[in-house]
């Protein structure tokens, strides 16, 4: 009996992410060394570590809530209200998920129907399409490459035109994956004055927050909380991807109807992971510093490496990746071009069209590896270089 046929029609519009599917094409490669995944090169603090270890002992296996243990939701809201300035209140309006990403396809499934549109600026984290189309609704690309990859208001008020009361949500995602930009308070507040004359959602990603390398992170809930579902977690800031901690924040109007869609995905988020989380949130609260002086250095040296090398690149201000535009002169398909610099220096980018055809001539590389691995990976980028413009 063949029932491949018979899945949800909404299936078969999606695929595993083009990301997960280079990355392992690309790991049979002798030697490969690979600067691909966005995942940090840390580990988890030690004594975040002990905090799991002591949820163990003392028997945390049984469900949390399903917005989560009491004690976590407070210490993320004195986390959010700590970094950023934003009150939230832990029993009505903080939600714990698993990870970001569950975050985001509980916003989205709870927000959106067939016929819906959702504006997201281009290029952008892949996450997000799929959910939307499971939705049934359909994602509106607006491209900022011509702006160094920042959207605007002017962007935002031209696609609102076009799409008018279809728009149901827009997606914002800074700092940002792929390009490393974000946005400093001038403009955040730009975009919020705009968006507030339309009566859509704002899903602001904000998981790497805290890792800002200039001006210091400004939510845009800080303007329009009462549209804003602020998503963040702990995979990136504590260096805790395993343990799947996210987080949603915003009006209790707005919570009450994500939860049901929450418990339904998950039922709840893993209490020694939550139990964890405490210790990272208010002992651990500035760990995520340490770790952001590092990427920083990281940054620094791939960026000149890599504009020494003729790429592009929109200066990164946070997150761990380069974002650049491959030279004029070598192959500019950034598949081609990844996989024949995997197969001939052992050396792995992520090609740029696996963040949407606005972002093909880029690659993305992730700086989240220590400095002798950048040293080698740029090495091998020279050699490649060299010998492509050359030929």
């Amino acid at each position: 009996m063949d029932l491949t046929n018979r899945f949800n029609q909404q299936v078969y519009k999606i695929a595993v992410s083009t990301i997960r599917r280079f990355d392992e094409q690309v790991s049979t490669i002798p030697d490969i060394l690979k600067l691909t995944l966005g995942e940090p090169d840390f580990n988890t603090p030690d004594h975040v570590k002990e905090a799991g270890q002591q949820a163990i002992e003392q028997n945390f296996s049984h469900y949390s809530g399903m917005a989560g243990l009491t004690d976590v939701r407070e210490a993320a809201a004195y986390f959010i209200k700590g970094k950023y300035g934003l009150a939230y209140d832990p029993l009505t309006e903080v939600l714990v998920t698993i990870g970001a990403t569950e975050a985001i396809s509980a916003s989205l499934l709870a927000i959106l129907e067939k016929g819906d549109k959702v504006l997201l600026p281009a290029p952008i984290y892949p996450g997000y399409e799929p959910v939307i189309t499971l939705a049934g609704a359909e994602p509106v690309y607006i491209d900022t490459t011509s702006n160094g990859f920042v959207l605007t208001p002017e962007m935002i008020d031209e696609a609102m035109a076009v799409h008018g009361e279809q728009v149901k949500a827009v997606i914002l995602n800074y700092p940002s994956n792929p390009t490393g930009v974000t946005y400093n308070r001038s403009e955040v507040q730009a975009i919020a004055e705009v968006l507030k004359k339309y009566p859509v959602f704002v899903i602001s990603d904000e998981v790497y927050s805290e890792l800002t390398y200039d001006d210091p992170h400004v939510s845009i809930a800080e303007f329009i909380p009462e549209q804003t579902i602020m998503i963040n977690g702990l995979s990136k800031s504590h260096a805790m991807t395993g343990w799947r901690i996210g987080f949603i924040f915003s009006r209790k109007e707005l919570t009450g109807e994500i939860i049901k869609v929450h418990q339904y995905l998950v039922t709840a988020a893993s209490t020694i992971s939550q139990k964890a989380a405490v210790r990272a949130l208010v002992e651990g609260i500035n760990d995520g510093v340490i770790m952001k002086e590092e990427y920083r250095k990281r940054r620094d040296f791939v960026y000149d490496q890599m504009t020494t090398l003729g790429f592009q690149v929109a200066r990164p201000n946070g997150a761990f990746y380069i974002f650049a535009k491959i030279p004029e002169g070598v192959e500019q398909d950034s598949m081609k071009f990844c996989i024949d610099l995997a197969e001939k220096q052992a050396l792995a980018l992520i090609p740029g069209i696996a963040f949407g055809p606005e972002a093909e001539g880029y690659v993305r590389i992730s700086y989240a590896a220590d400095m002798e691995r950048l040293v080698e990976a740029m090495n091998r980028l020279t050699i490649y270089m060299t010998k492509e413009i050359k030929d």
